[in-house]
Formats: structure tokens, C-alpha cells, sequence
């Protein structure tokens, strides 16, 4: 794993393995904000008039998304529960050397740190309003009996990982997405916007974070 810093002067890992980066290379925390939190989360919220909300994001990686989404809920009232799948964790002490401790509050930081490793075995109360679980499972093995209100796609980019980009994978994390839930990912292609269709979606081009024009929102119909 290789620290690199991207556009925005925020910093992603190199994986050498897959041949891909944990985030934009134009900008992790652009991508991160705009893609998940303001077109997923706030636009679920917006959309239902909610003061909770439960978000299953596939591809924790390095946990950006969730402490991004964290310190906006922790900061506006909103009571959080936050999944996320990840086959490969990464070790704490790469977490920690990140520097994403600069982009939310403190007590959010110092908390994902403390609780990262216990949150792969069990849900963690990061506050009295946030709840976090990491499940250490590959896409196609995840259950849950809980239903979520806004999906993060977050996986690496079909070209190095085509088997999360399938209909039937699309449909397996699909399943756990309420009627009325917010799908978001920052990709956008034909094949994805047919299965989403097929799987029951209503899609929709939205404007994609700095380096892409567009990206993929779509809402599962009742």
C-alpha cells in the first residue's frame, strides 16, 4: 500500500494488488463529499424530511465516507447507523497515518480510531447518535435483517473488479436497500444503468465529482 495525494491535497492509497486507488486521484475528499455524503445521504434526507438514517457502504476501505457522513450527522442532530462491507480491512496504524483527522470533528476522528478494530467484530456506539459496524465479509456473503436507507457503491472500478459490477451483485446488495432508499455510486455506465432498471430503479444522471461529468443515483421504487 502506497499514501498518495490527490487533487484536492487530500491524501488515498495506492493498491498495487487490484492496480487501483482507494479514491479519485483528482480528489478523495471532493469525491467523497459530493458522490456519497451531499448525492446519497443529504439527498435522502432532504428528500424524506428525516432526523435518522442507516447507510450501507460497499467498500469501507479507509473509512472516509463514514467519517465524513458521521461528523455531518453528528453535527446536525441526525441519529446514524453505518455498515460497511469490506472483505480486506486495512491495519489501524494505516488508518491512523492517513491524515484525514484534519477534515471532521475530533471526538469523531479519535473515536473511529479507538473503536476501528472493535467495530470489525461488533456494532460501536461512536456517541450517544452514531453507530458503526464493519462487516469483515466479501459482497456476496454479507447478510443482514436490517434494511437500509441509502446504499454507497464504493467498490474499485469494474475494469479491476468486474464481479462487483454484475446484475447479480448489484441485486444481492440491492436487497437490503428499503423501497423509497437512495443507491449512489460514482461510476456511471450502460450496462450499470441497465441492471439498476431491471433490479426495480429509478436512475438518474447527477453531476459527478471533480474529474468525472456524471455519476449514478438511483431510488428503489416501492
Amino acid at each position: 500500500m502506497d499514501f498518495v495525494t490527490t487533487g484536492d491535497g487530500s491524501r488515498t492509497l495506492y493498491n498495487a494488488e487490484v492496480g487501483e486507488h482507494y479514491h479519485s486521484k483528482h480528489g478523495a475528499l471532493q469525491e467523497s463529499k459530493h458522490v456519497f455524503l451531499k448525492s446519497g445521504l443529504q439527498f435522502f434526507l432532504d428528500q424524506e424530511q428525516s432526523k435518522r438514517a442507516s447507510v450501507l457502504e460497499i467498500g469501507f476501505g479507509t473509512g472516509l465516507n463514514f467519517i465524513l457522513t458521521a461528523d455531518f450527522c453528528r453535527s446536525n442532530g441526525i441519529d446514524l447507523y453505518y455498515c460497511g462491507i469490506e472483505a480486506f480491512p486495512l491495519g489501524k496504524e494505516v488508518i491512523a497515518q492517513i491524515g484525514y483527522a484534519d477534515y471532521v470533528d475530533a471526538a469523531i476522528w479519535e473515536s473511529y480510531i479507538e473503536n476501528y478494530e472493535e467495530a470489525l467484530r461488533h456494532s460501536v456506539a461512536m456517541d450517544a447518535n452514531i453507530l458503526l459496524e464493519i462487516a469483515h465479509t466479501k459482497v456476496m456473503e454479507f447478510t443482514s435483517e436490517k434494511m437500509f436507507d441509502v446504499v454507497y457503491f464504493d467498490a474499485f472500478a469494474a475494469v479491476h473488479q468486474p464481479e462487483m459490477w454484475t446484475e447479480e451483485t448489484l441485486a444481492h446488495v440491492s436487497q437490503f436497500l428499503k423501497p423509497g432508499g437512495v443507491f449512489v455510486t460514482y461510476a456511471i455506465t450502460g450496462n450499470l444503468k441497465r441492471s439498476m432498471r431491471a433490479l426495480g430503479f429509478s436512475i438518474e444522471k447527477a453531476p459527478g465529482a471533480p474529474g468525472k461529468r456524471e455519476m449514478l443515483r438511483a431510488v428503489k421504487n416501492s
